[in-house]
């Protein structure tokens, strides 16, 4: 069975990812795009991307697929909890994204049909929004929460895209609290609107999200640049490293300000990111 250091191989080793590109598991072409794309993380989709009566097909093109393992971690999107015994012990597979999930009884159902494997729930209703930290800590193997936003903004009855911050961030608060990285953002639909994608990116970053899911290799660079340190985020987080490193007990910086352990970690994340672009 691939394990979380078997999947983050070849050039993405120790990477922090930022981009996860969805490929529909129904067209092993576009799957064979994504691997070469430059994304972090592949997701082959088995439930939306994929019509109904080519369920069976996606499946069967994602079970060749994963027989080999890829230089690029790939998780699966998986349709239904009837997948993952076809899947759990392939070479290929660094996760599994379960959507869907409302509750903790959820992720010890799946965790038992593939013991071992990473997964990463997919909050959708009003009901797992309020079960986030529940969800988050349910079972070792979840190592991140996402929203499906399409699907809670129907559930929520929301109109504008600001109604969904405060979800937003309870999944941020409740990633934090069970101490897994921060949230992926939901997928911006507009292929073609990249000045939109980039401010939803912003707005998610302030919000605490790091890195954002997509649906087509061209949004990849504007998610990228989105989520990057600016020079200024890096020279404050050396700072921050520095005074650190003194080993004076509180940590003061040049300018006065003082400092603590969370302050420190967040500024080495900062640093593993500016390390992306050498």
């Amino acid at each position: 069975m691939s394990t979380p250091a078997a999947a983050n191989g070849g050039r993405h080793r120790g990477r922090l990812p930022l981009t996860w590109l969805y490929a529909p598991g129904d067209r092993p072409d576009v799957v064979g795009k994504a691997l070469g794309s430059g994304a972090d993380v592949v997701i082959v989709d088995l439930e939306d991307a994929v019509a109904p009566e080519r369920k069976a097909y996606a499946l069967d093109a994602t079970v060749d697929l994963l027989s080999d393992a890829h230089p690029v971690p790939v998780h699966v999107r998986i349709h239904t909890p009837r997948d993952i015994p076809v899947l759990a012990s392939l070479p290929g597979l660094g996760g599994l994204r379960v959507p869907k999930v409302a509750h903790a009884t959820d992720i010890h159902r799946i965790s038992e049909l593939a013991p071992g494997l990473p997964l990463y729930p997919l909050l959708e209703n009003a009901l797992a929004v309020e079960q986030a930290y529940a969800i988050a800590t349910a079972h070792p193997a979840v190592r991140g929460l996402s929203l499906g936003e399409a699907d809670l903004r129907a559930d929520l009855g929301v109109r504008d895209d600001s109604g969904l911050d405060w979800p937003r961030s309870r999944i941020v608060v409740a990633a934090r609290a069970a101490k897994l990285p921060p949230p992926v953002q939901s997928v911006h639909a507009d292929i073609g609107d990249l000045t939109a994608l980039a401010a939803g990116c912003a707005r998610g970053r302030a919000l605490g999200f790091l890195g954002r899911a997509a649906i087509h290799p061209r949004q990849l660079p504007v998610i990228e640049r989105a989520y990057l340190p600016t020079p200024q985020e890096v020279d404050a987080a050396r700072a921050v490293v520095a005074a650190a490193e003194t080993d004076r007990g509180a940590l003061a910086l040049a300018d006065g300000r003082f400092v603590d352990a969370a302050v420190v970690a967040g500024a080495h994340r900062v640093l593993a990111l500016a390390e992306r672009v050498g």
